[in-house]
């Protein structure tokens, strides 16, 4: 009886305790907090979707915020709205981000950023083979190439800043960018991408008191969203229904709070959760509970994962065999 208790006590005690322990001691970077209020806010694909939900939310949090985006019409819809829900005056830059001097005068004017939000992001679902090359530039171009050009823009000033608090980069990914889906062969590539940059970054201005992070939100009901489903593949619908779509604001609400608290991964929902602990990896972790979670669960998580797996693949095993053998097929 004692020996069960002892090996009881080791296997459920003794054994986690050492674990978190050890999981404290080596845990980088340190816990952060990121104020919001009273503070510069600035993000890009602002003026509709997840970007407009974005900015509502830190405006009501007490931030000063500056929002850019390419139309000017529609940044001043934007900023009208902001304004009659928060009562608070939003600063609005019209800018391509593929444009490096647009986005760089930009940057100059709206002065010192404390928070830069990388929302900005252009989607098309279709096969490879159906696509055009000049769509998969033109997802590169916006989605990667666009948070260069912002980062090179503000670093230096970002880098030199007054303001003692801790600074933030957030990058808006999207579940896509954890887990490659059927004919989101160019976006999913572009949001993978933000990962090895996001990680590669956070190390080089860790020193310079600036945090990074990925928020990696599902399907979201936007203006955006309704377009994608126009030209979405049949496949890749039938693969997406098995995750629900958020509300943009609920978004918003996860991706702040993140940022506030410093997080690298910020999911979303229970599923960006589980994909996050699931894909973690040698990405950093600040929290010492989910540390001890991604250790501990990463097994069972492996193989819910090769599950999923099997159902999209038996998925598109099917749909193709139907295709093959309805009559518009022959």
């Amino acid at each position: 009886m004692a020996d069960a208790y002892f090996s009881f006590f080791t296997l459920f005690i003794i054994i986690p305790l050492a674990l978190i322990a050890f999981l404290y001691f080596i845990l980088r970077p340190r816990t952060v907090r990121i104020p919001i209020k009273n503070r510069h806010v600035f993000i890009t694909g602002g003026s509709s979707g997840i970007g407009l939900a974005l900015a509502h939310r830190a405006a009501a949090e007490g931030a000063r915020v500056s929002i850019l985006a390419r139309s000017q019409k529609k940044l001043d819809e934007a900023r009208n709205a902001v304004k009659l829900a928060t009562g608070i005056e939003v600063a609005v830059f019209a800018a391509d981000v593929r444009d490096y001097d647009a986005v760089k005068r930009a940057v100059e004017e709206a002065g010192p950023i404390d928070v830069l939000i990388l929302n900005h992001g252009v989607f098309t679902a279709l096969e490879l083979e159906n696509m055009e090359l000049s769509e998969v530039k033109f997802t590169m171009d916006v989605n990667v190439i666009g948070c260069f050009n912002m980062i090179k823009a503000l670093l230096p000033a970002m880098k030199t800043r007054k303001d003692p608090l801790p600074a933030s980069i957030a990058f808006v990914s999207s579940q896509a960018g954890q887990v490659g889906i059927y004919g989101y062969v160019a976006y999913s590539a572009s949001k993978f991408a933000l990962r090895g940059l996001a990680e590669a970054l956070q190390q080089e201005v860790i020193a310079d008191n600036i945090h990074v992070s990925l928020i990696f939100p599902p399907d979201t009901d936007t203006p955006g969203f309704v377009e994608e489903n126009k030209r979405k593949p049949e496949v890749t619908k039938i693969i997406a229904a098995s995750s629900g779509a958020m509300k943009a604001d609920e978004v918003a609400q996860k991706a702040i709070d993140g940022i506030k608290s410093g997080s690298f991964f910020i999911p979303c929902n229970l599923e960006g959760l589980a994909l996050s602990i699931a894909t973690a990896g040698l990405s950093p972790q600040r929290s010492l509970l989910m540390a001890f979670v991604e250790v501990v669960a990463a097994g069972i998580l492996r193989i819910a994962a090769l599950c999923f797996q099997w159902s999209w693949y038996d998925s598109i095993e099917k749909w193709h065999i139907q295709r093959k053998s309805s009559p518009q097929s022959s």
